[in-house]
């Protein structure tokens, strides 16, 4: 059983404190939302889930059947989609899925890609440029990304950011279907998106 602990962590830039003392722990099946102002370090506290930050205080901590896990180990369990995750423009969506998947150590099909893209409503549009794609179309993009890795982990920061009411119904739907199978954490400041996570983590008082 796959499972993310969090223990006392604390993140300061200089003097500035951020957060501290956050903690918990999740399991396959379980999900959290990190709630709070902007400027609460929401997204902070997701870069230091996923390693890319160092805590000032405290640590995260990867376990399988009771075994720590190493970065490499667990990275390729988790997925994370972002507004700010970059894709690339010159690309085709096919051609940018099957270059993240190579990223990754992955080789993916054709079917693969297709059935990836048809989940996010972008059936028949893997072969348009990415530069051509609306706001809402990338971030759909980049869940097919994030599904195509078969992640147990989906970190999830502002996941129904630029999308329309369609396109929010796709990605809700999306994580549902996830959440009885990975542990999904949702960084937000939307109270529709409380709903899609079983408990909260308030940041910012």
């Amino acid at each position: 059983m796959l499972k993310l602990t969090a223990q006392n962590l604390a993140k300061r830039f200089g003097p500035r404190r951020v957060f501290e003392n956050i903690s918990f722990t999740l399991e396959l099946g379980q999900s959290i939302a990190i709630v709070g102002p902007n400027g609460s370090g929401k997204s902070t506290l997701l870069r230091l889930i996923i390693g890319f930050s160092i805590p000032s205080k405290g640590k995260v901590i990867f376990s399988e059947n009771g075994k720590p896990l190493d970065f490499d180990n667990y990275r390729k369990k988790l997925a994370l989609v972002s507004p700010y995750l970059a894709m690339y423009s010159s690309l085709t969506a096919r051609e940018n899925l099957r270059f993240l998947a190579k990223v990754n150590g992955d080789l993916i099909s054709n079917i693969e890609i297709e059935t990836a893209l048809a989940r996010v409503g972008l059936e028949g549009r893997g072969d348009d440029f990415v530069s051509a794609y609306s706001s809402g179309m990338l971030q759909r993009l980049k869940y097919a990304a994030a599904i195509i890795k078969r992640p147990e982990i989906f970190l999830l920061d502002e996941p129904t950011s630029n999308l329309d009411e369609s396109g929010e119904k796709i990605i809700v739907d999306l994580i549902n279907q996830h959440r009885k199978k990975s542990i999904i954490i949702i960084a937000t400041n939307e109270k529709e998106e409380y709903s899609l996570a079983e408990s909260v983590c308030q940041l910012g008082g």
